[in-house]
């Protein structure tokens, strides 16, 4: 339901009814994981996707009934080879879909509103449903804020384990499924709750006013990151270069990287390649909880900023989390092409992947 927010708040201070099918699981290939969101209203008009369109027909017309008969409904889709033509995912994946009607009288729309409004202003949030269990808790939801805070209509003890369970997904801005006992237990018990996270945009820092940066913002962005330019020389930093990008900043990189905010999800690319600049921020950088910290330059100059770092007292397990020279090595030459293969090398570490053809 949050993958949809931005639309479904329009939606819900209208007092429009309307239907949403969120994807709860999925295995195998399936095209969208779990937390995809597809929404229709009363009029038919319809939002967002669950499958990029190979089971978009089904998932409508479940909706549809939704509403109708005012019943949520949990349904699988999977490959058929018996039938070409039946509903399913050609990619042989599998995924569940929990349909939800939120009518004017459902006891949960104002959470729902709650959840929805706090995601649209970046705020983090955690909407947390029960999708399997008793009829009677079936469809019950949590809205978990990240100050702890929570309401729903679930009762203690059961409500304040789905609160906490919830707020550590949130705390990681997963999106996932918990296994609970009716009676609040953390044991499996035949109760599955779903969790959806929404965490503000998380930051790439683009260090260096550079024809490269500016390509590099734009990808950034692309890929939902809070984009900020930083470089010492004000007469590059303008907005004239860099118009997407969401703050610029004339300082000294590492000086400003000390008093900014940074978390486990924080990009860094370091595109300046001149000492007095990269060494001291990278001292400092390579010493961050961050995601991904990348340095542009030649291998010739890597070597020569490496010798300086081990020399500034950089040690061999923080200098192995530098990647230099930044990128994967995709033969690019213009800066829309570095670009690409920057996003590609931080998108590939964030899961674990080497960044090789998928062919192999």
């Amino acid at each position: 339901m949050l993958d949809v927010a931005g639309q479904l708040t329009e939606w819900l201070a209208d007092g429009r009814a309307f239907a949403v099918a969120t994807v709860v699981g999925a295995s195998g290939s399936a095209p969208r994981g779990p937390g995809a969101a597809l929404a229709v209203d009363a009029e038919g008009t319809v939002i967002g996707s669950v499958s990029g369109g190979c089971v978009e027909g089904a998932v409508y017309e479940l909706c549809a009934q939704s509403l109708v008969d005012g019943e949520p409904a949990l349904e699988r889709f999977g490959y058929s080879d018996e039938d070409a033509f039946a509903v399913g995912l050609t990619c042989g994946g599998v995924i569940d879909i929990l349909v939800t009607p939120v009518g004017a009288d459902v006891v949960e729309r104002p959470l729902f509103h709650a959840a929805v409004e706090s995601a649209t202003r970046d705020e983090g949030v955690a909407l947390a449903r029960v999708v399997r269990g008793p009829a009677e808790l079936v469809g019950r939801a949590v809205v978990v804020r990240s100050d702890g805070s929570y309401d729903g209509t679930l009762v203690d003890p059961l409500a304040r384990t789905v609160a906490d369970e919830a707020g550590a997904l949130l705390a990681s801005g997963r999106t996932g499924t918990v296994e609970l006992s009716e009676d609040g237990s953390r044991c499996p018990g035949g109760l599955t709750v779903f969790v959806e996270s929404s965490l503000p945009p998380p930051r790439m820092i683009v260090f260096g006013s550079i024809d490269f940066a500016s390509a590099l913002v734009r990808a950034g962005k692309f890929l939902g990151y809070h984009v900020t330019v930083c470089d010492a020389r004000e007469v590059f930093t303008t907005r004239a270069r860099f118009p997407e990008a969401d703050e610029l900043v004339v300082d000294w990189p590492h000086r400003y990287l000390r008093g900014t905010r940074v978390d486990g999800r924080t990009v860094l690319c370091v595109l300046t390649h001149d000492p007095k600049f990269d060494v001291p921020l990278l001292e400092l950088a390579l010493r961050l909880p961050v995601a991904y910290v990348g340095a542009m330059g030649s291998r010739r100059t890597h070597e020569d900023r490496n010798r300086r770092l081990r020399e500034a007292g950089v040690g061999d397990a923080e200098l192995a989390r530098l990647r230099s020279p930044i990128g994967l090595d995709l033969g690019g030459r213009t800066p829309e092409e570095v670009a690409l293969s920057i996003v590609a090398e931080v998108v590939a570490t964030r899961y674990g992947r080497a960044g090789g053809p998928l062919s192999s």
